[in-house]
């Protein structure tokens, strides 16, 4: 009698889950909590959904019958005590933990400030200073791209300094993003530098590294991406790429600018690296990293 065959078990991709973000803002502050909680389990996968704007009866019944179609976490942000009642009620009935993500932090700024909570929708979105400082330092960032503009340098907050693919451009958009004027100039081999920087007293200049093996790895994937075969063979080639990096290196020591290696960092690290970096600088205690 023939052996019946072992079945192989198939790999287990992830645990999925329900988490649904109920909002009466753009749900923002949500997004990035739930998504930061679940980095922190491996193979859990959260589906999202995401509520936002919550602020009628009308409105949270709708979020509700999703809810208790798709049972799961439910997190959120609401400040109408009544909408906030209704939602952990229901919850309470289909046995679904609410959780109001804020709650810890606003009742220790209440007590630390002895001040009185806002019952104000939406209040960090107002129009204030600070959302006109995003604005114009996204502009900035945008019109000073890739060394554009280098006679307006002195306006500028941070000025980034790397070779090519060093994510100078993402890091410049995401600073923006914390009201930061950033520029980025890219270092290519048998161009100088502008003049201009070497009068710069007010940005700070920070030089981006990355190993020749990471630089080649997304050079490469550029080049697919936008199927372009114009560019030097110098640009992928490894000695050619090693020397680039040397050279940047060497011409960071040079000029004293402190330098960060990007190689394993994401965006979000390497810009909060810059930003403990000008806090140095503003403060009179830059150092290096």
């Amino acid at each position: 009698m023939p052996e019946t065959p072992l079945k192989t078990a198939l790999p287990r991709i992830g645990t999925y889950f329900h988490v649904h973000l109920i909002s009466d803002s753009t749900g923002e502050t949500l997004n990035a909590l739930a998504k930061a909680a679940a980095a922190r389990f491996e193979g859990i996968l959260p589906i999202e959904h995401i509520y936002v704007l919550i602020r009628s009866e009308k409105q949270l019944e709708r979020a509700l019958e999703e809810i208790e179609s798709f049972p799961g976490i439910v997190l959120h942000t609401m400040v109408d005590m009544e909408l906030r009642s209704q939602l952990e009620l229901r919850c309470r009935e289909l046995d679904i933990p609410a959780i109001g993500v804020l709650d810890p932090l606003v009742v220790a700024f209440s007590r630390h400030l002895g001040a009185a909570v806002s019952k104000r929708v939406g209040a960090q979105h107002n129009l204030d200073n600070e959302y006109f400082e995003r604005i114009e330092a996204l502009n900035y960032a945008i019109a000073h791209d890739d060394g554009a503009m280098a006679d307006k340098l002195k306006q500028a907050d941070v000025l980034l300094i790397g070779v090519s693919r060093t994510s100078k451009t993402p890091t410049c958009i995401y600073l923006a993003h914390r009201g930061i004027k950033a520029a980025n100039i890219p270092l290519v081999p048998g161009r100088d530098l502008p003049e201009e920087i070497d009068q710069l007293d007010i940005p700070l200049i920070v030089g981006l590294l990355a190993s020749p093996e990471r630089l080649i790895q997304i050079r490469r994937n550029r080049l697919l991406t936008l199927n372009n075969d114009d560019r030097p063979s110098t640009y992928t080639d490894q000695e050619a790429v090693r020397q680039e990096i040397i050279a940047a290196r060497r011409l960071f020591e040079r000029k004293g600018w402190p330098v960060i290696d990007v190689t394993r960092r994401s965006i979000e690290e390497t810009s909060a690296a810059i930003i403990s970096l000008l806090n140095e600088k503003r403060t009179g205690r830059l150092g290096g990293i």
